[in-house]
């Protein structure tokens, strides 16, 4: 079975949970080598090069999902819109299309990069933040789905999503490093995303979705 895993820490948690549920050194060997950003790896997933994956919200209602996905009530700290011209983020997609149905102009910047911008004391608006100001509910950016192996990845999410996955020091310490971050920042950081999806994430969801369907219909009118 093969995982497409995002490479940012927000995913972190679930990469120390799976490779624990990991028994083969083939295996593990593939899951680090589809590390990649979400629109990299939603293209690998579209093309069933990996069997599962976390992948942009906004892909993921073509597809079976789990119960699981990166959720942010209120701010995030690591999707931002900077001021400026109009930039989507080549890694991203959900973002790209959230800050374009919360009508904001400006750089999205997603992931560690935009973490880091935010501990250097960066001004920027923070896109989850903004959603929840329009919605009062959290925001959905990413869901694990699958193409295959249904049975034992909706039994792993399941198993993911009753434990409090403590990270071990050493690899905190060697993740904040590589980000030029603290450990404790990180720690931080992880506090404000969680994974289970609750009524009020899958309502969020629901509505995202459908304000995307109905801009997309209207620009193919126009």
């Amino acid at each position: 079975m093969l995982f497409g895993s995002i490479s940012y820490l927000n995913l972190l948690p679930f990469q120390v949970f799976l490779k624990r549920h990991i028994k083969s050194n083939a295996q593990q060997m593939s899951l680090r080598y589809n590390k990649a950003v979400p629109s990299r790896i939603n293209k690998a997933f579209k093309r069933k090069e990996v069997n599962a994956a976390f992948i942009s919200s906004v892909t993921s209602a073509r597809f079976k999902c789990t119960n699981l996905g990166i959720i942010a009530d209120k701010k995030v700290y690591s999707v931002l819109l900077l001021k400026g011209k109009n930039q989507p983020d080549p890694a991203s997609e959900t973002s790209n299309k959230l800050a374009h149905l919360l009508g904001l102009q400006g750089k999205v910047l997603i992931g560690d990069a935009a973490l880091k911008y935010y501990l250097d004391g960066g001004k920027a608006i923070d896109l989850a933040q903004a959603w929840y100001e329009k919605t009062g509910l959290p925001f959905v950016f990413a869901r694990l789905c699958y193409n295959k192996h249904e049975i034992h990845i909706q039994k792993l999410a399941r198993t993911f999503g009753k434990q409090n996955i403590k990270i071990p020091q050493y690899i905190l310490k060697g993740e904040a490093k590589k980000r030029g971050i603290s450990p404790k920042q990180l720690t931080w950081y992880l506090e404000h995303i969680s994974y289970t999806m609750n009524w009020k994430a899958k309502r969020s969801l629901k509505l995202f979705l459908t304000q995307n369907r109905h801009c997309s219909s209207n620009r193919s009118v126009l």
